[in-house]
């Protein structure tokens, strides 16, 4: 770094602001330490660095599933982004659901010094709390099972009740929920509420608000997906049957995930069914939704928000710098072509 300042007539300090892209620096002194960095070939030195800090400038991330699920792709490549802008490597970890093989994972980190985790999402709060006991700040994202970790989620409130208020306002009046059920995914430890209740939530207040009766058999709660499937929407597919079996089926079907909605589109062209014109479809999370056919309306999830929030929040427990306990997200209704008037 000396030689670099001294080839490039600016103080190490500059150099290091440069490079961390932190603070105020002139475009003429970046582009003369850029110049300097590329003549010398000039590479951090991570070892000295470490040992200097006593920081492995290592985060850890735990992962439920990136082969069956879009949306943690999206959350750790925004991550990984983050923290190669900030000098940090990323060491990523599936547990699959196991709470074992998620402890194995975490005792990995430690054993590897990593300076923060981040769960996206946690199978077990003992074992966020494995890693608090260690020392290692915790940060979880979408869902927080340990009321002392620091947490960054997304209103899925608000983006589902724009779901329902989109179909009502098309003119559909028998409108279809196919969720996650409450019974089967974990509540937020410190709002005791869970992204489920939330959607579903949103979904009966929006039949209530539009004065639509609750029709038990439009209702359809379950898992989203078999996390030891390969992701083929049987879940979604088996829903829609259902429902389609009906005397009097739904002209709309929200479902709340993009994996849910797959499924649904498959039984709707099994059956027949256009989409939009005899059957309207709305999706949630936005990972899958641009890539179906008809393009899905579905809520967008900030996946790059959550990722970038998330590792903001870590950073700043590295630093010991003071960050909010919770950010809150906004999810938004996306419209494309799934959707469209009552027959």
């Amino acid at each position: 770094m000396i030689e670099v300042a001294k080839l490039a007539g600016v103080s190490t300090a500059t150099v290091n602001r440069v490079l961390k892209q932190q603070g105020y620096i002139s475009e003429e002194a970046r582009e003369k330490v850029l110049a300097a960095v590329a003549a010398t070939n000039y590479r951090p030195n991570v070892m000295a660095r470490s040992l200097r800090t006593q920081r492995s400038h290592t985060i850890g991330l735990m992962l439920t599933a990136i082969t069956v699920n879009p949306f943690f792709v999206g959350v750790a490549h925004a991550v990984e982004a983050a923290a190669i802008a900030a000098g940090y490597r990323v060491v990523i970890f599936n547990h699959g659901g196991s709470e074992s093989y998620e402890r194995h994972g975490v005792e990995t980190f430690i054993a590897q010094r990593v300076d923060a985790v981040l769960f996206c999402t946690a199978a077990s709060p003992d074992n966020v709390e494995l890693l608090q006991d260690a020392g290692i700040p915790a940060i979880e994202i979408e869902r927080s099972l340990t009321a002392g970790a620091h947490f960054v989620r997304v209103n899925n409130y608000v983006g589902a009740r724009a779901a329902m208020d989109h179909l009502v306002g098309l003119g559909h009046h028998r409108i279809a929920f196919v969720g996650g059920d409450p019974a089967l995914y974990p509540h937020d430890a410190a709002r005791k509420r869970s992204v489920e209740e939330d959607r579903l939530a949103a979904y009966r207040d929006g039949l209530v608000a539009h004065k639509l009766a609750l029709r038990p058999e439009y209702l359809r709660l379950g898992q989203y997906y078999d996390l030891a499937s390969d992701g083929s929407g049987a879940e979604g597919r088996a829903h829609a049957e259902a429902l389609l079996a009906l005397p009097d089926p739904p002209s709309a079907i929200f479902a709340t995930c993009d994996i849910l909605a797959v499924g649904v589109l498959q039984a709707l062209y099994k059956a027949g069914r256009r989409v939009p014109q005899d059957v309207s479809v709305v999706g949630f999370d936005d990972t899958l939704a641009p890539y179906l056919a008809p393009q899905l309306t579905t809520v967008g999830q900030p996946l790059v928000e959550l990722g970038r929030h998330g590792f903001d929040m870590a950073l700043a427990a590295i630093e010991g710098r003071q960050t909010p306990d919770e950010i809150v997200l906004d999810a938004g209704l996306i419209i494309r072509q799934s959707t469209g008037p009552a027959a």
